[in-house]
């Protein structure tokens, strides 16, 4: 396989050789692929369980009463671009 790099990536890559963070330029490209490739993975599993604990404070706060129309907000937004103004 061939891939062309940009002269900037190029560029970027001899710099690290050069200074010893990759071994060769054959090093620095599978590596950097083989990181980007796991993330690309870890985003297709995704489940979102991170979001879970931020929906359930949503909506408790929701039960609570704990929260604004949005007319308020649209209220209270123009009130303090009225006060930066002045």
């Amino acid at each position: 396989m061939l891939i062309t790099l940009t002269p900037e990536q190029e560029a970027w890559i001899k710099a690290r050789v050069a200074t010893g963070v990759f071994a060769s330029v054959e090093e620095a490209a599978r590596q950097l692929l083989d990181d980007r490739i796991a993330e690309l993975a870890g985003d297709e599993h995704d489940d979102m369980a991170w979001a879970k604990p931020l929906v359930d404070e949503g909506l408790a706060a929701l039960e609570r009463g704990d929260f604004i129309t949005l007319e308020e907000h649209g209220t209270r937004n123009l009130a303090r671009l009225a006060a930066r103004l002045k």
